[in-house]
């Protein structure tokens, strides 16, 4: 006699037809029911499926945890290429840096005054960029090709973390004295409290979006980090040290600089794409209030960095001084505010540094809303011609 264990999944017709024939036990009643549930929830399941068009950066309903199919490529592209921009600090030789350093004749007071203060802002910088993503603008942002690529950049923040902390090692330095400069060197502490504030708001356990209100307060911070901390507050410390780089100095520091630069661009120009994404889909929040909330906090954010540049050169270096910086902020803020479709703030403001636009492209550099991202290779030596 033929045996059907699992007579549940038989149909209604087919177990009657069996019993009569095969003359299996009786069927139960509540058995056909649990059969036609099944039933029921297999194409309850099929419909839970994700659509591109659910998709959306904030406030989706849908399941996160379905990579595919993608609705923003370019997040994953972003991603695919950070992956091939991998480095690691220790890779980069640090010989030379040491024994300029160690020389008492290798650098002028203000050359190492300057390397100082530079570490100084950026070895809790980048914590603080890892801990936005990770306590707070991860759980907010709900397109699993967009979190992918931030678990990304989460990454790289403490391998940048990881380098600064590399060279402070490496030259010897007072760690307390340089990962303490946040708290004790006035221009370091105040752009920190500026970024602070925004951080809270995204970590805080109680915020959540789907409102007005905090839809926008998300956005300004998403804003205040991509424009702002990754896209103005790290300029006057990459030009910096590039400099040293390009007259033969520091050149292993400034090697890692560059790697950094590099994977600090492509954070800003994906937090730029995710900032227009939002605009897009909640054409709401681009008030003219809020527009003009942005604009000041730019203004304000120059005033800070103008004032650590000054700080850091207090007297001219490296064929620098502190009013060629404040024409690159007000050059760096027109180009952040075009990105993210504001008006330039400073009219006529140029680049004093066309050598770094070599480098970085802000003339070219692209993000998906204007063409397509800036592509770079991974590894190689960097060349400072």
């Amino acid at each position: 006699m033929l045996i059907f264990e699992d007579k549940q999944l038989l149909s209604t017709t087919q177990d009657l037809h069996l019993k009569r024939i095969l003359a299996v036990e009786d069927i139960d009643s509540s058995e056909i029911d649990n059969s036609k549930n099944i039933k029921r929830h297999a194409v309850n399941d099929t419909n839970r499926r994700v659509s591109v068009e659910d998709k959306r950066i904030i406030n989706c309903k849908t399941d996160v945890n379905q990579l595919v199919p993608f609705k923003y490529k370019w997040a994953w592209d972003k991603y695919l290429s950070a992956c091939a921009n991998h480095w690691m600090p220790q890779e980069i030789n640090m010989s030379r840096d040491v024994a300029l350093w160690k020389d008492p004749h290798g650098l002028t007071e203000d050359e190492r005054r300057l390397i100082k203060r530079n570490l100084g802002f950026f070895v809790t910088a980048d914590s603080l960029a890892a801990n936005n993503i990770v306590l707070g603008t991860y759980r907010h942002i709900t397109n699993p090709e967009c979190r992918q690529y931030l678990l990304r950049q989460a990454f790289e923040e403490a391998i940048h973390t990881h380098a600064y902390q590399y060279i402070v090692e490496s030259l010897g330095l007072d760690e307390g004295e340089i990962f303490n400069a946040y708290h004790e060197i006035a221009s370091i502490r105040d752009k920190d409290e500026f970024l602070i504030p925004f951080i809270d708001v995204l970590t805080d356990p109680q915020f959540k979006t789907g409102t007005l209100e905090t839809d926008q307060q998300l956005l300004k911070s998403l804003i205040v980090f991509a424009c702002i901390m990754e896209g103005l507050f790290f300029y006057v410390g990459f030009t910096q040290i590039l400099a040293l780089g390009r007259q033969n100095k520091m050149t292993g520091a400034a090697e890692q600089y560059q790697y950094i630069l590099r994977d600090e661009s492509m954070h800003c120009n994906f937090g730029i794409d995710v900032i227009n994404q939002i605009k897009m889909e909640n054409p709401n929040l681009w008030t003219k209030d809020f527009r003009n909330e942005i604009n000041e906090l730019m203004k304000q954010a120059v005033e800070l960095e103008y004032r650590y540049a000054e700080d850091t050169l207090p007297r001219g270096v490296l064929g620098m001084n502190a009013p060629m910086f404040k024409e690159y902020l007000r050059y760096i803020a027109n180009r952040r505010c075009q990105q993210i479709g504001l008006d330039s703030l400073y009219l006529g403001a140029q680049n004093p540094f066309p050598w770094m636009s070599e480098m970085i492209d802000l003339k070219k550099e692209k993000n998906f809303f204007e063409t397509r991202v800036t592509e770079y290779q991974t590894g190689g030596a960097l060349n400072w011609d």
